[in-house]
């Protein structure tokens, strides 16, 4: 290590957190931390402190410890200026502990089990080869992420919330805008951020209120916490969070992984030659992009409700911590070369969905549609190829759930 590299991450943390993430991996001051300082105290955007915790094991031990709490009304809770912007008011079951937090996995989990999704398989199948049979009937070179990466997930998204179809360019605009952060000065972009969430939170609400209305509530998403609502389990307020958590976590992050593990792949021709000869290694590589690419890295947020020691630290009660998945998900100690994408790694036990009880709940669904969506287009389309070079294409490196505003593809 130089002293340049040295000098250059000590200054890195006199900056406030998070740090602009340079295009697919991590800022580099996170492999430094790992090696110098695993558990450091920062300043976040909006002033106040809160714990970085960067190795695999450490990060581990906070996501599976009763001490620290995931319910954002705690004091000390880190600001959402490391989430991105809108919604704060939005006290969701991600932002709950139990037995608050076990009530709504257990009314949703059904929904994701992986009996019920993999009967949606034949289904989502049929929805990527129309949505391909589009693209390539259009004109080249296509935005793969306007053409496939966007209108997949939030089609199916559509049929297990219970949004209607006609809706999904609502959807697909405004989580663009709640996520991403475009041009503009930051003021902007928060603004943008904010307008889209009350949006989205404005439809749910209604189609919420259109269920309330009718004889059958349905037993889609939606459905199932209007009826809990009226039964009492829950409030007419938590099935508008909920609705609106599970319409921004289903969408972008699935979006996002599509597009950015298409372009991955096609970075590597020579492991994308190997799977399109070897599909059978396609869930193994997908497990392989999910850890390598992390695209939700600024989602996991905690904090201490007792004094705890991580990593030979002591967090005290009361302040915020941010178990960093990214910088876990390439910890060497864990992952050998784990800066290397390699569809040959073993990379199950990686952080991308999280961990512990807070592990992502939809986790089954993303890895149906993922499993679909990259096997057909190995399949159709053996010849794709980037329409641009990658130094032109723009990153959401200001947003926790990274991605690429546009991915030009030709065949």
């Amino acid at each position: 290590m130089t002293d340049a590299t040295i000098a250059s991450s000590e200054s890195t943390l006199n900056e406030p957190f998070p740090w602009e993430r340079p295009q697919i991996d991590p800022p580099d001051v996170y492999a430094w931390l790992r090696e110098e300082r695993p558990v450091v105290r920062v300043v976040m955007t909006g002033g106040t402190p809160a714990w970085l915790v960067t190795r695999y094991d450490d990060v581990r031990a906070v996501l599976s410890d009763p001490r620290v709490s995931a319910d954002s009304r705690n004091p000390g809770f880190p600001g959402r200026s490391a989430a991105g912007a809108g919604g704060d008011d939005l006290q969701s079951f991600l932002r709950m502990d139990p037995p608050d937090h076990t009530l709504y996995r257990r009314l949703l989990t059904k929904n994701f089990m992986v009996k019920r999704v993999e009967a949606l398989r034949p289904r989502i199948q049929e929805l990527v080869d129309r949505t391909i049979d589009a693209m390539l009937a259009g004109p080249k070179p296509a935005d793969f992420v306007q053409a496939v990466a966007l209108p997949v997930p939030s089609t199916v998204l559509s049929w297990i919330l219970g949004v209607r179809e006609e809706d999904r360019g609502f959807f697909n605009k405004t989580t663009e805008e709640l996520f991403n952060t475009g041009e503009g000065t930051p003021e902007e972009q928060a603004a943008k951020s904010v307008a889209a969430a009350n949006s989205l939170v404005e439809y749910v609400s209604g189609l919420a209120a259109e269920r309330r209305k009718a004889d059958d509530p349905g037993d889609d998403i939606l459905g199932q916490l209007v009826r809990a609502a009226a039964e009492g389990t829950i409030s007419e307020r938590d099935v508008i969070n909920t609705g609106f958590v599970l319409t921004v976590a289903g969408h972008d992050t699935t979006a996002s992984m599509t597009a950015l593990g298409t372009l991955t792949l096609l970075q590597h021709p020579e492991q994308l030659a190997e799977l399109r000869e070897k599909p059978e290694l396609i869930p193994a590589a997908i497990e392989e992009l999910l850890r390598y690419l992390t695209i939700v890295h600024l989602i996991i947020l905690r904090v201490a409700t007792e004094d705890i020691e991580i990593g030979g630290t002591v967090i005290p009660a009361g302040e915020g911590i941010i178990p960093l998945n990214l910088s876990a998900n390439r910890d060497d100690a864990h992952f050998p070369d784990a800066a290397k994408f390699d569809i040959h790694r073993n990379a199950r036990d990686h952080f991308a969905f999280g961990y512990g009880m807070h592990q992502c709940i939809g986790q089954p669904l993303a890895r149906v549609e993922l499993h679909v969506i990259f096997d057909t287009l190995l399949r159709r389309i053996p010849t794709l190829q980037l329409a641009e070079p990658v130094e032109q294409l723009q990153f959401k490196s200001q947003s926790p759930i990274n991605g690429v505003f546009r991915l030009p593809v030709t065949w």
